[in-house]
């Protein structure tokens, strides 16, 4: 199905393309989560967004690409490391970073987009992939980055920061489980909070410095 864009009299103004790209990728993901990968169409997208297929093909040229943008969009209700600096205790730099006062939509959509991968993986594996290399991987470079910065200022060890990074990870998202029916939930979803910070708590204790052990050389 063709849709024509709404035209008014004289030339149409145009969004410039960053923000033509931020209104098509919040309405991918709207679109993703209501209806999945596989059923979402081009004609749903620029029905939403009022664009034509033109437009949308210029600056997505596939629905990989714009379910990797909505990936990349995704990341900062993951880990959003904007949120914490390094005069920050620890403890409390970490659950900014994890999210912890995420609002419980917020924390329900992240949940949709893993239920969408882990459901439509089968018929398209391209997805895995794409939330591995766009979210997965450039976060944990990300943490690992930071956690390094903290050891350089001799607030932890880090002799492994990838390892280091990807096991605070798992610790904290691996409790994210696959229930019958293909849905998804925290364990103890209303002790989330409590969950994240005794991820951190535990984490830390194995990561601070020790009066009296000899610590290795900083990275």
């Amino acid at each position: 199905m063709q849709v024509a864009e709404n035209r008014g009299r004289g030339r149409p103004k145009t969004a410039p393309d960053e923000a033509q790209r931020a209104i098509i990728v919040a309405a991918a993901k709207r679109l993703f989560l209501q209806k999945g990968y596989g059923n979402a169409t081009t004609d749903d997208l620029t029905c939403c967004c009022k664009i034509s297929k033109q437009t949308l093909y210029r600056l997505f040229p596939n629905k990989c690409a714009l379910f990797a943008a909505v990936v990349t969009a995704s990341k900062p209700s993951w880990l959003d490391f904007t949120v914490a600096d390094d005069s920050m205790p620890l403890e409390e730099a970490l659950a900014r970073i994890f999210c912890i006062d995420i609002s419980a939509e917020a924390d329900q959509e992240r949940l949709d987009l893993i239920r969408l991968v882990v459901t439509e993986s089968q018929y398209s594996p391209e997805l895995a992939r794409i939330i591995r290399e766009n979210g997965a991987d450039v976060s944990r470079a990300e943490l690992a980055c930071w956690l390094t910065r903290q050891a350089q200022q001799g607030r932890i060890i880090v002799d492994d920061a990838d390892s280091l990074a990807r096991m605070l990870i798992d610790m904290i998202f691996g409790a994210i489980i696959l229930k019958g029916g293909g849905d998804m939930a925290w364990p103890g979803s209303l002790d989330r909070k409590a969950h994240i910070r005794r991820c951190i708590s535990i984490f830390l204790n194995g990561a601070r410095p020790r009066r009296g052990v000899a610590q290795p050389a900083k990275p």
